[in-house]
């Protein structure tokens, strides 16, 4: 990992390095969805456990 971040720090490329940016961007984005997604999943879990114990 130390010498991708070597040789991507020491690469003149541009293109290279938007590359890598939009790489970063495309895995950060599906990150989001998916704590999105198991957010409102878990939200729906613990309401219907809630309602099933009698809370509010």
């Amino acid at each position: 990992m130390k010498k991708l971040i070597t040789r991507f720090l020491k690469d003149d490329a541009g293109a290279t390095a938007i590359e890598y940016g939009l790489i970063a961007a495309g895995i950060s984005v599906a990150i989001i969805a998916v704590v999105n997604g198991l957010g409102t999943q878990l939200n729906t879990t613990f309401g219907t456990i809630s309602s099933s114990l009698g809370g509010s």
